[in-house]
């Protein structure tokens, strides 16, 4: 790993270790990105340096823009989540540049991080990936016991279209999954 890569990761690390929400005793995003960074590494070993960036920083001070002050609905949703993806561009488009990131490196990662070019780049595509393995792998679970199946089918729906084929692949061969879930991640 490049020393600006390690500078960039850790940099995005003390950021997420400031959120004050917790997760298993530990700050809620540096839980989350760790959980990116291990999940991209899993998946691309070989991993480009701007997605291991974009995986870690993916969730980086979530936690600055909170749901509940946007409004209630689907327009206050998409508003927030729009926000939350320029915030995250945008600070870790900073810790980029700090350590001498130039800007099209800068803004290719802002680009992944918008999740601009979702099926038509390939590091977009990736990043998508890794976020939706990562919630399979830790966050499905505890999402399907609080809600209804019906809402649980639409939201691994939703999952699925996003993903590559070659990563839902891999979600039936890793996990086991009620079949009526796993005929979702066919092709």
């Amino acid at each position: 790993m490049t020393n600006k890569l390690t500078l960039t990761l850790a940099a995005i690390d003390a950021a997420n270790a400031l959120d004050p929400r917790l997760d298993e005793g530990q700050p809620e995003a540096l839980l989350y990105g760790q959980r990116m960074g291990a999940e991209c590494d899993r998946l691309f070993p070989e991993a480009d340096p701007l997605l291991q960036i974009a995986s870690r920083g993916q969730h980086i001070e979530r936690w600055v823009l909170k749901r509940a002050d946007y409004p209630e609905g689907r327009t206050g949703y998409l508003t927030w989540r729009r926000d939350l993806a320029d915030h995250h561009a945008g600070r870790v488009g900073e810790l980029m540049t700090e350590q001498g990131y130039g800007t099209d490196d800068v803004d290719q990662v802002a680009r992944m991080l918008r999740k601009q070019g979702i099926k038509r780049d390939d590091l977009v595509q990736a990043l998508e990936d890794v976020i939706c393995m990562t919630f399979v792998k830790w966050y499905f679970a505890p999402f399907a016991a609080k809600h209804s199946p019906e809402k649980v089918l639409r939201i691994v729906e939703k999952t699925a279209r996003k993903m590559s084929a070659s990563a839902r692949a891999r979600v039936l061969q890793e996990f086991d999954l009620p079949a009526e879930l796993a005929a979702v991640f066919t092709d």
